[in-house]
């Protein structure tokens, strides 16, 4: 019987990204420009459909001035 393999992503929480634009007044477009992404790859990371690298991760959280990784991230467990 094959084992199966668990790993973990981590998503962006986007509501919390929604609420930090907001109160540091800045655009989405604004935030994927200030951590070197484009504006669609940010659109992605928002709506689910991309997964941040460790990387981009911190430089979301430096821009946004966030030091604990549960408020933009939940780690997702997954078996394959």
């Amino acid at each position: 019987m094959k084992r199966k393999r668990i790993i973990y992503r981590v998503r962006l929480k986007a509501e919390a990204v929604w609420e930090l634009l907001n109160r540091l007044n800045l655009t989405q477009n604004e935030l994927a420009r200030r951590i070197g992404r484009s504006s669609g790859f940010m659109s992605q990371l928002v709506n689910g459909e991309r997964f941040p690298s460790a990387e981009t991760r911190q430089r979301l959280m430096d821009v946004l001035g966030v030091t604990d990784f549960d408020v933009l991230f939940v780690q997702e467990r997954v078996d394959v």
